[in-house]
């Protein structure tokens, strides 16, 4: 069942749209505002509203399409703003679709249906494998050795990060960036501390995740 983020600060829109999608064979989940978006697990698709409390619909469309992780979700824009240049803004900047208010649920529903298949068409696999290592994303499962080995969220975000880019040293600030957000404030010992125990929670295949001197990390050779 395909999972669904609404971030709308209305609280009778979200609901509504929240219902509209539950009824129709999706699971819904709604959000004031982006500020636990980041945190949860990832989405089949999320409708964003641009008038947000806090940071506004762009800002979390960029982060959302500037991150390797989270690029491939698709997002329909679903706002009261209605000139074409907000429109031209929103589907430059990587948005699936734009909605405007007042809305039919019926259409919104079609919209969604009609985005989901072609992001199904183009998305490349989110199961990925290196030697005895298999992390499937869509499913949240990470295999060592065909057995499922349980990691945190971050944990397993940054695992799926340095396993996408095999091979390519990833700087502790490109880490920083892509796993914590843009704005996340943390010193980069953090990265160390979550290596640390990815290691050890991989067994003997945490070997593969090889510390670069004075730069970063990369998972292989």
């Amino acid at each position: 069942m395909p999972l669904i983020y609404c971030v709308e600060d209305d609280e009778d829109i979200r609901e509504l749209v929240i219902y509209a999608l539950n009824n129709n064979g999706f699971e819904a989940k709604g959000f004031e505002d982006g500020n636990d978006l980041f945190d949860s697990p990832h989405p089949d698709l999320i409708i964003l509203d641009i008038m947000l409390p806090g940071e506004d619909g762009y800002s979390i469309l960029k982060k959302l399409k500037s991150s390797t992780i989270t690029s491939d979700i698709p997002v329909i824009m679903l706002t009261a703003k209605n000139s074409e240049f907000d429109k031209v803004k929103a589907l430059d900047m990587g948005a699936d679709d734009y909605i405007e208010k007042p809305f039919g649920i019926m259409e919104l529903i079609s919209r969604v249906k009609a985005v989901l298949r072609r992001s199904s068409k183009s998305k490349a696999s989110n199961k990925l494998t290196y030697k005895e290592i298999t992390i499937d994303y869509d499913k949240y499962v990470v295999l060592v050795n065909n057995e499922e080995i349980s990691l945190t969220h971050k944990e397993f975000e940054l695992l799926y990060y340095l396993m996408k880019n095999q091979g390519i040293v990833l700087s502790r600030s490109k880490i920083m960036n892509e796993i914590w957000g843009f704005d996340y404030e943390g010193e980069t010992r953090t990265i160390d501390v979550h290596i640390r125990t990815l290691r050890l929670k991989l067994g003997d295949a945490g070997k593969y995740i090889q510390t670069v001197r004075n730069v970063g990390y990369k998972l292989g050779d």
